[in-house]
């Protein structure tokens, strides 16, 4: 689905601008009052849900044709988020059975492929052109990964009960119609040691405060009848997308502890879309429409070594990262 190539020049500088629009694309939560009691969703969004993810994927259905391309690209994609790969890392995995949930077209896979020497690697995903597209890429690097293609609405994930090691979710979480239930079903095939690390949308990010509070809202003049999360949902995987999510930090570690887990917000990591709009904050703080909640957010923000924003001592950026355990 939930987060690259040595292809030619001329293909990757027609391509840059649509992969990173898309890869930085994102939208928002309202997390339920109660979230153990969040009702379980129509079929229609699981099938609304399923269709759109099979129609569209992060590498934009790229037929990869060799290892080193894909290789490429998968280093290429984690530089368009500053300190991705140290918040998700893909080592460390040797000797353990690891899940990808929500692999799309075997972006994280590869990495795990790569960098660990795992026991057992698998993929799951609702999209079947996905799941095709990731077997041909683990082909390529003729890496051994079991993948298994989702039905949609069908909550119970078809694995042993404290089967898995690992799991890594990233970009995916915040786009499911049973957020809770799925979380319960990861934590029934964890075993009791098991870790698992997330990654959803950051609501305290520049993507939200600057992109779509000031940029897209004031500048552009879109999404003015909206409430600045739904219009925040608008800005990330295409407006057509059927659910998005966006969450604080402790957002989600509640909705995790309802499923089972202890959670920790390890940080997040900075979209390049975002550190290039940053020079506009001024502009924004001086805009009197502005909400003053953005205004406070930009305010407050301060810059590290590398130049790069942060927030109440985290990086400001959209992808929001979580390590969780299984509770008891």
């Amino acid at each position: 689905m939930s987060s690259y190539p040595t292809i030619t020049t001329s293909l990757l500088h027609r391509a840059l601008p649509l992969l990173t629009r898309l890869a930085n694309r994102r939208r928002p939560p309202m997390p339920p009052s109660s979230v153990q009691e969040e009702p379980t969703p129509d079929q229609d969004i699981h099938d609304a849900s399923a269709d759109y993810w099979t129609r569209y994927n992060v590498t934009l259905h790229h037929q990869f044709t060799s290892a080193e391309e894909s290789l490429a690209y998968f280093r290429w994609r984690n530089d368009q988020y500053f300190g991705y790969i140290e918040l998700m890392p893909v080592h460390g995995q040797d000797g353990r059975v690891v899940l990808d949930f929500g692999c799309g077209p075997g972006h994280d896979l590869v990495g795990f492929a790569t960098a660990s020497n795992t026991s057992r690697l698998i993929g799951m995903d609702v999209s079947p052109a996905s799941v095709a597209q990731a077997r041909a890429r683990m082909a390529l690097h003729q890496a051994p990964c079991e993948l298994i293609l989702l039905e949609p609405g069908v909550i119970e994930l078809p694995l042993e009960t404290a089967s898995v090691d690992y799991v890594h979710t990233s970009g995916v979480l915040h786009h499911l119609p049973d957020l809770v239930g799925t979380l319960r079903q990861l934590r029934r095939i964890l075993r009791s040691d098991g870790s698992m690390r997330v990654m959803v949308y950051n609501r305290d990010s520049v993507w939200l405060h600057l992109y779509v509070a000031y940029l897209k809202r004031i500048v552009e003049g879109a999404y003015r009848d909206l409430s600045l999360d739904e219009a925040f949902c608008r800005t990330t995987d295409g407006e057509d997308c059927p659910i998005a999510r966006v969450f604080r930090a402790s957002e989600f570690i509640t909705v995790a502890e309802a499923a089972g887990f202890t959670a920790e917000f390890t940080g997040s990591a900075i979209s390049m879309h975002e550190a290039k709009i940053l020079s506009h904050r001024f502009d924004a703080i001086n805009d009197r429409g502005l909400p003053e909640e953005s205004r406070r957010f930009l305010l407050d923000l301060t810059f590290d070594e590398h130049g790069f924003c942060r927030y109440r001592g985290h990086r400001a950026g959209i992808d929001g990262c979580y390590l969780l355990r299984p509770c008891g």
